[in-house]
């Protein structure tokens, strides 16, 4: 036994690997990414990121079938990609222990909604488990593969952004392999309708087994304290409550908040004089709780929007809310802009002088939307831009102006092939650009199935763009730089000016990335600079205007000279020096 100061989703991936898991697959999403960026340090574990979460799950559901205990992570949305599978693996459960991580982001902190994906494990009719810190997250994950195993179904691990990337104490243990044979079963694997019709009553059946389990497990407790308010909670909000009230209040705290213990909340309601549910988000469990036909409270006095604190809880409960301190000064706003170099500036750059109506994809290259470039004009999910270009030129033909789909080469691999391959099949004229940065950049420069490499680094199968694009039956694909503006602005005329469909792949790794290696840094001559600004119209953040004239800023700058290439007066030249 070791004591350990460890990330929430450090602590899932030592969970991982004392509980015996030999498999993971995952697509990276935060907050859930470096659950799997762990795993892959212990060389017991065999780890990939997969091209989607539904990939992603149906592997793991393999690896499990073969005998050998499974894992895969995705944030709230991917679980959504994966619910094909998740919902039939429900009814035919697993053969080695199967455990499932799905990071809610309530506050949207890096995300497209702040959807409550305990709806799912009721919809699915699998267990949910939830902590509420490290320690629990360490343990939930060894629990998760014993329910698992012992009442035949993957289990559904919920974290949040605060349980996932803050730290506490962990005890560490040892790690116990766990093995189990395959074995043919065709009336419980394959669910065609005649055997499907007879899982469900089993589903049913272990539900209600589950339900009696959550009565007596360890991990949904009662905390009595003063018995005028007791509160329904879990996962953070527990710390939240703790922090704000301590031992003044009696806490009914859940582990498992699916499927709920009936008697247990009965029996705690009827020890004190009024019931609250504190949860972040839908009201999930008071729903279920007023169900029962009891007297609660919960959503009529906390929102059910944006990530809750003990300050917000405090407010909410009319309690002193500590004050704080605050600097004198106000803080200038910093809206989030692409890095200085970022190679999708200046493709950007040159659809909006094209005038064009850019459909965007999920990816940092959504930051495109933001002023100065303002290119971006929807972002709806993973892949959707294809289908949605797709559907624009559709319905309104040549009327539809020059429509344009951005997707980048991770997401392209996610989802967006199969919106390609219906361009293809149904012929719009489409024009598809491929922002190939060659990394997974916003999640953390994770490895795709077009980068080459595998999560370790190491050299993995690549699939080519280009030849992918070709065999789909695409007759024009073209490869640009996107740092050349000209060149960049001459690929997206001509393919607009085609009657068919295409694909312009532009093509430049990412500037954070390591093995990229810079120009020097750009000065400008402030004698040529009239400071006209027209630098500032690729909105870099290597770039200012000091006393009417720009600046750079040689400690950001790549020395890209995508600015350089709008300068009327050539003012800006290269130093020469490393940045």
């Amino acid at each position: 036994m070791k004591k350990e100061l460890m990330l929430g989703n450090k602590a899932i991936a030592r969970g991982l690997y004392e509980a015996g898991v030999c498999f993971v697959s995952s697509y990276p999403g935060t907050p859930s990414t470096e659950i799997t960026e762990e795993a892959v340090k212990y060389d017991e574990i065999y780890c990939e990121w997969a091209p989607n979460e539904k990939v992603a799950m149906e592997s793991a559901f393999g690896a499990s079938l073969a005998g050998r205990r499974a894992f895969c992570a995705q944030k709230h949305v991917g679980l959504n990609v994966a619910a094909d599978p998740l919902f039939t693996m429900s009814y035919t459960g697993v053969n080695a222990g199967l455990v499932i991580v799905v990071a809610d982001d309530a506050g949207m902190h890096s995300s497209q909604n702040e959807q409550d994906s305990r709806h799912y494990a009721i919809a699915a009719k699998v267990p949910m488990l939830e902590p509420a810190d490290s320690a629990e997250a360490l343990a939930f994950t060894k629990l998760a593969y014993e329910l698992s195993e012992r009442f035949d179904t993957p289990v559904l691990l919920k974290t949040c952004t605060r349980v996932a990337h803050s730290q506490s104490v962990v005890e560490t243990g040892e790690r116990v392999e766990q093995e189990k044979p395959y074995a043919k079963d065709i009336a419980k694997y394959v669910m065609m309708p005649g055997n499907a019709k007879k899982r469900h009553p089993i589903v049913e059946a272990r539900t209600k087994a589950l339900r009696e389990y959550a009565e007596t497990a360890e991990i949904n407790h009662v905390e009595m304290g003063g018995t005028d308010l007791g509160i329904i909670t879990a996962s953070t909000s527990y710390q939240y409550v703790k922090e704000v009230f301590g031992d003044e209040v009696s806490v009914l705290k859940l582990g498992m908040t699916n499927p709920l213990p009936d008697k247990l909340i009965r029996d705690f309601a009827a020890k004190v004089k009024k019931l609250v549910v504190v949860e972040e988000l839908d009201d999930v469990i008071e729903q279920q709780v007023r169900a029962m036909g009891l007297t609660v409270s919960g959503r009529d006095i906390l929102p059910g929007i944006d990530e809750f604190s003990q300050n917000k809880l405090a407010a909410a409960f009319d309690r002193e809310v500590p004050k704080g301190t605050s600097i004198a000064e106000p803080v200038p706003p910093r809206p989030p802009v692409m890095c200085a170099g970022c190679p999708h500036r200046g493709m950007f750059y040159a659809l909006k002088k094209r005038k064009c109506t850019v459909l965007g994809d999920i990816g940092c290259y959504t930051l495109g939307a933001v002023p100065p470039l303002g290119a971006i004009e929807m972002t709806l999910c993973m892949g959707a831009s294809i289908g949605a270009t797709h559907g624009f030129h559709k319905v309104l033909g040549e009327k539809a102006g020059n429509v344009v789909a951005v997707i980048g080469d991770s997401t392209f691999m996610h989802s967006g092939m199969t919106g390609l391959a219906n361009v293809a099949y149904n012929q719009s004229a489409s024009t598809i650009v491929i922002l190939d940065n060659s990394i997974t950049g916003m999640t953390g420069h994770q490895q795709n199935p077009a980068t080459g490499y595998n999560i370790k680094g190491e050299p993995a199968g690549r699939i080519d763009l280009e030849a992918l694009c070709w065999a789909m039956g695409f007759k024009r694909v073209r490869v640009v730089d996107p740092y050349d503006l000209k060149a960049c602005d001459t690929a997206i005329a001509e393919e607009l000016a085609v009657d068919e469909a295409s694909v312009i792949i532009s093509r430049r790794p990412c500037a954070l990335l390591k093995k990229v290696k810079h120009r020097p840094p750009l000065v400008v001559d402030k004698e040529k600079c009239i400071g006209c600004k027209s630098c500032m119209r690729v909105g870099c953040p290597a770039i200012s205007m000091k006393e009417g004239k720009a600046v750079v800023d040689a400690t950001q700058c790549v020395g890209c000279e995508v600015c350089s290439q709008l300068c009327p007066k050539q003012a800006f030249s290269s130093t020469g020096e490393k940045g």
